[in-house]
């Protein structure tokens, strides 16, 4: 692959090291730039990073597909072209299963085409069993648990369509939920759908995981409308019924798969800043664990219209609320849902700095919602294929992979919308091993300016000439543990 010129879109520190690496050098693969974890390393703060097969501490960005797995493998192509390494892969058991015991052919050949798509891409996949207000037998389409493995015990069901959240406290879907978790047949429905699904994909290179079931709900005894009735439905659910879901399905997908990582989602609730109160959970894989946590990060009132108001506290409640149990339980985040429906208001682009600024500080990666091309209604592009005005921090640079600790990027307030300047930041862990950064081309079209400290640092980087992103890539072979190093990349 014919490689840019770097040395005019370069602005290195004064004894900094240039050099060039062919794309050739990354494994075979069109990108080469995800890097499977292998492990994980927690730090004094309770912080879980991500860890690859070297001990480098892995970021790991993307977006959501739509819901259908509709996409196409341009739109996989476009979002690796971006420098993104993650997809979060929303599939429907309706559609997959639509008769008990029989998976359907040609949505698992779609499935499996998809892994293969990201497989050579160099992609990681996370598959989320998604569902909405629990499935079609209330929304309609395919979406979520089949009608054959729902019991509604004929109570009533009133759809309002202008709060569909507000279904999920409908007498049927509520008694829905309640048999889901609590009938014998129906748990183990469940359990042997995970198992032969999770036998079919295994094996795919771009197999990150399964998101075990997303934004799970239950039973609300009592007044939804008021928040301490919330707060203890919610506690209940995740303290039994949910808690024991989630163990039935890491044993599930365990039976047939040791290598995925499997994440767990706490109710919506922490969003308006409830703490989950979800246990511990164990992971019967030989040697060490992998599980994960993957909250959401949405802000109730922009989910339904309003610009975001700073003075709320927002940001800062969420953060408080989702930092306790990984920490507690040496668990690494990943965002799974997060941005606005509309990033264009005033408000609303702040608040996609703010939550990218955020997630910096407590996740070790984040998929946003969605890939998608359009004038609003979540799509993080606009028609054109470029980033949706208001989500150009989505598209900044960031450290795919670091040979260090303490990582953490610095967005420049000078740049109120766009994503750089920026500099990224850790303290080496003196292995001598590669960082990598990666330059999405939305954020540098021309290459970038870089500054590196220490001086002495020897700095590769790989600009295609295709307009896919381009990677820096920084060694320090004379950097003792905890020597502090500081890349900053400046779009030229």
């Amino acid at each position: 692959m014919r490689l840019r010129r770097t040395a005019a879109a370069l602005l290195l520190a004064a004894t900094a090291t240039l050099t060039t690496t062919p794309a050739a050098a990354h494994g075979g693969r069109q990108d080469g730039r995800a890097h499977f974890p292998t492990g994980t390393a927690t730090a004094p703060d309770g912080r879980t990073a991500l860890t690859d097969a070297r001990g480098r501490h892995l970021q790991l960005r993307g977006f959501n597909l739509d819901k259908y797995a509709e996409a196409t493998e341009a739109d996989l192509k476009s979002l690796a072209a971006q420098g993104f390494t993650l997809i979060r892969l929303p599939i429907s058991w309706t559609r997959l299963e639509p008769e008990r015991g029989r998976l359907d052919p040609a949505e698992l050949h779609r499935l499996q085409q998809l892994l293969g798509w990201a497989d050579h891409l160099g992609l990681l996949v996370l598959v989320d069993f998604h569902q909405d207000v629990y499935g079609p037998k209330f929304t309609g389409g395919t979406n979520g648990i089949p009608g054959w493995a729902t019991r509604d015990d004929g109570l009533p069901f009133t759809p309002d369509p202008a709060d569909w959240f507000a279904g999920y406290f409908q007498p049927a879907v509520q008694a829905a939920f309640r048999h889901l978790y609590d009938d014998p047949d129906l748990r183990a429905w469940q359990a042997d759908f995970y198992t032969r699904l999770a036998r079919e994909l295994r094996g795919h290179r771009s197999l990150l995981g399964y998101d075990l079931f997303n934004e799970p709900f239950g039973p609300v005894d009592g007044d939804p409308s008021d928040p301490a009735v919330l707060a203890a439905a919610s506690a209940a659910l995740e303290q039994g019924r949910l808690a024991d879901m989630y163990r039935r399905l890491i044993a599930a997908v365990r039976q047939v798969d040791s290598r995925a990582w499997l994440f767990v989602e706490p109710t919506v609730l922490v969003g308006q800043g409830v703490p989950t109160r979800l246990p511990g959970l164990a992971d019967p894989r030989p040697g060490a664990p992998r599980l994960g946590y993957a909250p959401h990060f949405y802000d109730t009132a922009v989910e339904n219209g309003a610009d975001w108001d700073p003075s709320g506290g927002f940001v800062e409640q969420y953060t408080a609320a989702i930092t306790g149990y990984p920490a507690a339980h040496r668990l690494p985040v990943l965002v799974g849902e997060w941005g606005p429906p509309n990033s264009r208001t005033p408000g609303n682009t702040r608040l996609v700095r703010r939550q990218v600024a955020a997630m910096d500080g407590f996740a070790e990666g984040w998929t946003m919602w969605y890939w998608c091309r359009g004038t609003g209604g979540y799509c993080a592009l606009d028609p054109a294929g470029r980033p949706a005005p208001g989500d150009e921090p989505a598209f900044g640079p960031y450290p795919v992979a670091v040979a260090g600790t303490d990582v953490h990027t610095e967005v420049r307030p000078e740049a109120p919308t766009g994503p750089a300047p920026a500099t990224v930041r850790w303290s080496a862990d003196g292995t001598g091993h590669d960082s990598e950064l990666l330059l999405p081309p939305a954020a540098f079209p021309r290459g970038a300016r870089i500054a590196v400290s220490p001086a002495d640092a020897r700095v590769e980087v790989e600009q295609p000439a295709d307009g896919r992103a381009g990677t820096v890539r920084i060694r320090l072979p004379h950097a003792r543990p905890g020597t502090p190093v500081a890349v900053t990349l400046t779009a030229r």
